[in-house]
């Protein structure tokens, strides 16, 4: 879920000889992993806490951090690496939990939909802290963003769940670690702005989790590794999207990501269609997709994640 994975922040058109055919086929694939993310985080459910759950996650994934152990060690850890780090770490860390708690509270397709606010939220800090102007194509899309949102919500018209304000936080929260994110990986080396979110959120979850242990069986620690493999594994096959064509290209793709987690609901959860839910989310992603475009067209450095990105 870390969008330290980017390849190329500073050009986002990237390298020529491109292939866009495999660009579409690796965020396929990553929508794929993502989508099994979901679907184990789902089935564990509320039998383990969020905390609990989340933690596990991370700790079970820290496997993955070997090949990362010489980045680490050649980072400088200067204080200005370390307020980023942690102020990272804390962000991802509170995101994590209260994304794993949604999960025990709404419908995947409700989730996987919110989850596309992200981005939004990020455009948004980008302009407060990071100086971008907001321009009134910008102000249009994030109007339409949250119009789509609204319409998933549907306040007054139905009883939120506190899954809900979850989600929004879940958001609000994942931007501030992707800015975070995006000012370290110009300072140092992606693998090590990738492993210390691990180790940073693996800490940060540890003292709740043993809060709230219980004791979890060996088929729930089977799933939730399955969750650190499919996470770890759509991350790199991302990589691979982004290597082979721009954003322009895959970040429509990522809107199958709602249609297959509504068909998982309906299919293995039983969970009903929520028509609504499509809509705002599809509002949600053409916004997203249209402020990628004019990043792209207009040649400048890219701010805005794409959706796969903001995933923990």
């Amino acid at each position: 879920m870390s969008p330290a994975t980017d390849p190329s922040p500073e050009d986002p058109q990237g390298p020529a000889g491109r292939t866009p055919l495999a660009g579409v086929f690796w965020m396929l694939i990553t929508g794929l992993c993502f989508l099994g993310v979901t679907a184990l985080v789902k089935v564990v459910g509320p039998d383990v806490p969020p905390a609990q759950s989340a933690f596990l996650r991370y700790a079970l994934g820290l496997v993955f951090l070997l090949p990362m152990i010489p980045a680490l060690r050649r980072t400088r850890f200067t204080p200005r690496l370390w307020r980023l780090f942690t102020i990272r770490g804390v962000a991802h860390t509170a995101g994590v939990i209260c994304w794993f708690y949604a999960m025990t509270r709404l419908p995947i397709a409700e989730v996987t939909a919110m989850n596309y606010l992200n981005p939004v939220y990020v455009t948004v800090l980008a302009t407060i802290f990071l100086g971008e102007r907001l321009h009134l194509r910008r102000i249009l899309a994030i109007a339409t963003a949250l119009v789509g949102a609204l319409i998933i919500l549907r306040p007054g018209f139905r009883e939120l769940d506190p899954g809900h304000f979850a989600m929004l936080f879940t958001a609000a929260v994942f931007a501030i670690g992707y800015l975070c994110a995006k000012i370290l990986s110009d300072e140092t080396e992606p693998a090590a702005v990738v492993a210390m979110l691990s180790i940073t959120v693996t800490i940060g979850l540890a003292p709740l989790a043993i809060a709230t242990w219980v004791p979890p069986t060996p088929v729930q620690l089977m799933w939730l590794f399955g969750v650190a493999c499919f996470a770890t594994a759509g991350h790199f096959t991302m990589t691979l999207a982004f290597r082979a064509a721009p954003l322009t290209v895959t970040q429509p793709v990522t809107f199958l990501q709602l249609v297959w987690a509504t068909l998982l609901g309906v299919l293995v959860f039983s969970e009903p269609v929520d028509v609504w839910v499509i809509v705002g989310g599809g509002l949600i992603i053409a916004a997203i997709t249209f402020i990628t475009w004019r990043e792209a067209v207009l040649n400048r450095r890219r701010i805005t994640p794409s959706v796969p990105e903001t995933k923990g």
